[in-house]
């Protein structure tokens, strides 16, 4: 079977053997496509993963064999993330499942932009959904990183109506402001550019190009009574929208981190004091989530068709630079 690997500063396919399910509990299923996520980025971009790694997890799946527990045959199309956790930890106790060793240990094998790949039984009984009837794949493939949105709006807590601000309206900033909106919040999007805030117009939600401070805090502030918002929602991974982000959230309000900045800069300890902010992170969802996502998509609250450029598998190295280099929003491998 094909895999793509990290080669260097390449991403490359190659050839390796098929999985066998031999005797193990779980399915091989054929991948049909994966979806290209920030984080893969990042993996490949900063060396974070060796060479030889099998990037992608954001897969709409046929299952091949099987042998599992699981109420799922041969032919069925699914959607499934890629860890699962333990339930049991202090941290799954606490809500903070993405910190669970269990979660953080388990993977879908060799990795989503391969042609096959083994889910356990894990996987099956936990994460994997039927791909409903309603969605195409492309669609399918959002399942995952919705649930990531979903999860970061369930931790930060907000009340009902409360103004937010989501900060970078790539793919995760769109999903995100949607999900917002979906869980009854009114929700202003900002971008650098113009092309992304009408993208985020036509899904029905107020958004501003932010490349000119004065305007856009202006705007901020006549739509807040001159407080600013309630929460800002960081989905833009660059170190300067810190600084913007606590000029534009009002005293008392919440600053939901959902990326990583190249710099690593933190938020002003003085600043988080005085002004009484909450600073919260948000990584990856727990099953719940995942289901809360698919209702979202099944239901049309979260719309998503258009947002993918399709690539073939062959051509996967094109996503990458083309994602990098912003000339699109969000790749698709068509895989099978």
């Amino acid at each position: 079977m094909k895999i793509a690997v990290i080669d260097d500063d390449k991403i490359t396919i190659k050839k390796t053997d098929d999985i066998k399910l031999d005797r193990r509990m779980g399915a091989v299923v054929k991948v049909l496509g994966c979806g290209l996520c920030g984080s893969d980025i990042v993996k490949f971009r900063e060396k974070i993963s060796p060479n030889g790694t099998v990037l992608g997890h954001e897969i709409v799946a046929e299952i091949i064999e099987i042998n599992s527990s699981a109420d799922f045959k041969p032919g069925d199309k699914i959607v499934t993330s890629h860890h699962i956790p333990c339930g049991q930890c202090i941290f799954c106790k606490s809500g903070n499942v993405s910190m669970c060793k269990h979660f953080k240990s388990t993977n879908i094998m060799p990795g989503g932009f391969s042609e096959y790949v083994f889910l356990s039984e894990e996987h099956l009984l936990n994460v994997a959904h039927l791909l409903p009837e309603n969605l195409d794949e492309i669609e399918g493939s959002f399942y995952e990183p919705l649930g990531c949105c979903v999860r970061a709006v369930h931790r930060a807590e907000l009340r009902e109506n409360s103004t937010v601000l989501v900060v970078g309206l790539g793919s995760i900033g769109i999903l995100m402001a949607q999900a917002l909106k979906a869980f009854g919040m009114n929700v202003i999007g900002c971008d650098l550019l113009s092309e992304r805030v009408d993208l985020l117009k036509n899904f029905q939600i107020d958004a501003i190009n932010s490349s000119d401070f004065d305007k856009t805090q202006k705007y901020i502030f006549e739509k807040t009574d001159n407080y600013g918002v309630d929460a800002v929602f960081m989905t833009s991974g660059a170190d300067k929208a810190i600084d913007f982000a606590l000029k534009m959230v009002r005293n008392g309000g919440k600053i939901l981190v959902f990326a990583s900045t190249p710099k690593n800069f933190g938020y002003p300890n003085n600043e988080i004091y005085y002004r009484e902010l909450t600073v919260l992170g948000s990584y990856s969802p727990a099953p719940s989530d995942l289901k809360e996502s698919l209702s979202l998509l099944c239901t049309g609250k979260v719309k998503v068709k258009g947002l993918s450029t399709v690539y073939n598998f062959d051509n996967i190295y094109k996503a990458f630079e083309d994602t990098i280099s912003n000339r699109i929003l969000k790749a698709y491998i068509k895989i099978s």
